[in-house]
């Protein structure tokens, strides 16, 4: 286990970097593909390979462990075992501690949905100030008793079921892509087909596709014929093994930090055509200035002076902070735009970017979807992470080039990278 010190000086790296990195396996299909095997353990046991371990992940582990499911975990490889229960959900009740994972909370609200039983996710403080009552209203319409414990519209959740019946539903997925995707999920375990009917604009719209091509992956049906409707039918998944791609959001760190530094850094595996829509990161940055290669080998981005750029983040709006970080070093102001429901993540991400980069000396702009960052003479600063993974990363890609930038808590990156500070210190070798 990782020990983290409380604050943690960047020292600038005194050179344009070359190398080629690897990193981590994606955390949002990970936590996908443990649910999926874990609904489809009664027929096929199932090997994920190249799965990340963090926080988040080792959460949805132990929660699927007090459920009655079989894991093993070794190296970055789990193993879900055969479901000798007879039940989709071996145990029928738990109270279970999700951190503060938001793929956790929302897939098992509704995977539990699908069982039999009754049960309780809780979490931190600032999961129980983050909103899942869309979700709750969904499984509502679908028979199950599903509520926000303090009334507050968020966790903690309880659920007592008798399984989903099926029908239509129809739900709201401007906050969270994730209410969508869990029902999505939990459905070909309904009763009878479900028809999931959209309702307003959907966020981060790639990850329902990650979902969707996942789940085809396993073998479940999915019907969209139907523009803003997903049908789904009973099928039983079957997949022996299936290997995860590395996490698109990680890589954005190491993209940017040629942008600038100057030089090349290469993500190994990093390819077009992905299941995770953050790979078009280094889009954003082609469009402010840099190099862009792809190769057999993994995607390249070589450094180039960089300009201001106004963007659209919605679909790719883990990468907003990691861009804005970019942006304090471009000619001219950058605009972040659409990214609204960030304000729901593990902070408000628009305000704290705005906070962390103002104490850095950028002159910034906030709205309520999003960023104006102006350039202007950076100097060091002790920032805030406010608990947040990709606060701490982002805001350490400043300290490579500017002198005295101090991380307050870096341990958080715990959450989806334990070894993003080892593996950033590789650069200096």
């Amino acid at each position: 286990m990782r020990t983290y010190p409380p604050t943690l000086e960047i020292l600038p790296l005194m050179k344009s970097v070359d190398a080629v990195v690897s990193v981590p396996g994606s955390k949002s299909i990970t936590n996908r593909a443990l649910v999926l095997a874990a609904l489809g353990s009664r027929d096929s046991a199932c090997f994920l390979k190249g799965a990340l371990r963090s926080e988040d992940t080792d959460v949805m582990v132990d929660c699927l462990t007090k459920l009655g499911f079989r894991l093993t975990c070794f190296n970055e490889t789990i193993f879900v075992d055969y479901n000798e229960s007879g039940r989709l959900i071996p145990a029928t009740s738990a109270d279970l501690y999700v951190a503060n994972s938001g793929t956790t909370i929302r897939f098992l609200t509704a995977m539990l949905a699908a069982g039999h039983g009754n049960y309780r996710l809780f979490g931190v403080p600032r999961m129980h100030e983050r909103p899942i009552e869309d979700l709750l209203d969904a499984l509502r319409q679908l028979g199950v008793s599903a509520t926000s414990e303090a009334g507050t519209g968020c966790p903690p959740v309880r659920i007592e079921t008798t399984g989903l019946r099926g029908g239509t539903v129809r739900i709201r997925a401007d906050i969270s892509s994730q209410y969508l995707s869990a029902l999505m999920m939990a459905a070909p375990f309904a009763d009878g087909p479900v028809m999931i009917e959209l309702e307003g604009q959907v966020v981060s719209e790639p990850y329902i596709k990650m979902t969707e091509f996942m789940m085809a992956d396993f073998d479940y049906f999915i019907d969209r014929s139907t523009p803003g409707t997903f049908t789904i039918g009973r099928s039983i998944p079957l997949r022996s093994e299936y290997a995860i791609e590395p996490d698109a959001s990680a890589a954005s760190y190491f993209f940017a930090i040629p942008a600038i530094l100057g030089g090349r850094i290469t993500v190994r595996g990093m390819k077009r055509g992905m299941l995770q829509g953050d790979v078009e990161f280094v889009d954003a940055l082609a469009r402010m200035g840099c190099v862009v290669t792809d190769s057999a080998e993994g995607i390249a981005v070589e450094g180039r002076p960089l300009r201001g750029i106004d963007i659209d983040m919605n679909a790719i709006s883990d990468t907003m902070m990691t861009l804005a970080a970019v942006a304090c070093f471009a000619e001219g102001p950058t605009t972040i735009r659409n990214v609204a429901h960030v304000r729901h993540k593990e902070t408000d991400r628009i305000a704290a970017m705005a906070t962390e980069l103002r104490k850095l000396g950028a002159t910034v702009d906030e709205f309520e979807d999003g960023l104006t960052i102006t350039p202007w003479s950076l100097h060091g600063a002790t920032v805030e992470t406010y608990r947040d993974h990709r606060m701490a990363m982002s805001l350490a890609l400043i300290g490579l080039k500017v002198p005295g930038v101090v991380i307050n808590d870096p341990g958080c990156v715990a959450k989806t990278y334990p070894g993003f500070w080892e593996d950033l210190d590789q650069l200096r070798k």
